[in-house]
């Protein structure tokens, strides 16, 4: 595996290469991102992963600073799943002196995520943006567990005509349900035992949907219930459409049910996907 560093570098690579995927992250790699990594790797000639801590995403009060950062663990991995090559760029190189350009997404980014953290999905259209054009892929690899993120993106790829293919990938869990994210790191064993709550509250919900529950409200109210723990602090409980994110009212035959909720010092967020698959999100 060849770990590129500068866009000049990944351009010429990129030269080389048939069909090439990828897979941009933060780091701090756990089996979300690997099952991610093993998708590009079956259908690419080449996958190829970004690393890169993007300060335009966080605000001011977030924590850039704590995120975890593990380099050396993070190219061994990819390496062992069969990745060709890997770019880290730094961030002087993804954002150079002068940099003012940024890209503003539509309304599929302003509720949820977007109302929680103003100015996040800015950052992250723009630096998505950046990567594509640098890596120039056919297809880029995104998991549900950031459903918004996923959505901001396809969006962004289709009115911005970039060619390639956003690919959706279903969320990974631990074994007791709770969805795999980096910032698991920051809960100790009695918060990860509440933030369980999580997503118990979302399967509630599913498992209602799937005996022909299909009043929005009475879903959401649902997650509400398991999730009104001390130990949570929830932020919100989304019943939405899924390809609009808008709110939903009443009955729906497809919807996203979606959290936020601090526990401890990590904000983590979930959902369930009701009535269609991530594939079919396009």
């Amino acid at each position: 595996m060849i770990v590129l560093r500068t866009a000049a570098d990944v351009r010429a690579w990129r030269g080389r290469q048939r069909r090439v995927g990828l897979v941009p992250t933060m780091g701090a790699l756990h089996a979300g991102h690997v099952s991610l990594i093993d998708r590009a790797v079956r259908e690419s000639d080449a996958a190829i992963a970004s690393i890169f801590v993007n300060p335009t995403q966080f605000g001011p009060q977030e924590d850039f600073a704590a995120y975890p950062r593990r380099e050396s663990e993070d190219l061994a991995l990819l390496e062992a799943r069969g990745a060709a090559a890997a770019f880290v760029p730094t961030v002087d190189e993804m954002y150079p002196p002068g940099d003012a350009t940024r890209v503003v997404p539509g309304s599929v980014a302003e509720p949820l995520e977007g109302r929680a953290r103003p100015g996040h999905f800015v950052g992250v259209a723009t630096v998505v943006t950046k990567l594509l054009a640098i890596v120039r892929p056919d297809a880029a690899y995104f998991g549900q567990k950031d459903f918004q993120q996923l959505r901001v993106i396809q969006t962004v790829a289709q009115d911005l005509r970039l060619g390639v293919a956003i690919v959706g990938c279903p969320i990974v869990r631990d074994e007791d349900g709770l969805a795999l994210s980096s910032r698991n790191a920051y809960l100790n064993d009695a918060e990860r035992r509440d933030a369980l709550a999580l997503s118990q509250g979302l399967f509630a919900a599913r498992d209602a949907f799937a005996r022909g529950e299909r009043d929005a409200g009475r879903l959401r109210d649902l997650v509400r219930a398991r999730a009104n723990t001390p130990a949570l602090s929830v932020e919100y409980v989304s019943a939405a459409d899924p390809i609009t994110l808008a709110e939903l009212d009443g009955r729906a035959d497809r919807m996203v049910i979606s959290l936020a909720a601090r526990v401890g010092k990590a904000r983590l967020i979930d959902n369930v996907l009701l009535g269609m698959d991530t594939s079919e999100l396009r």
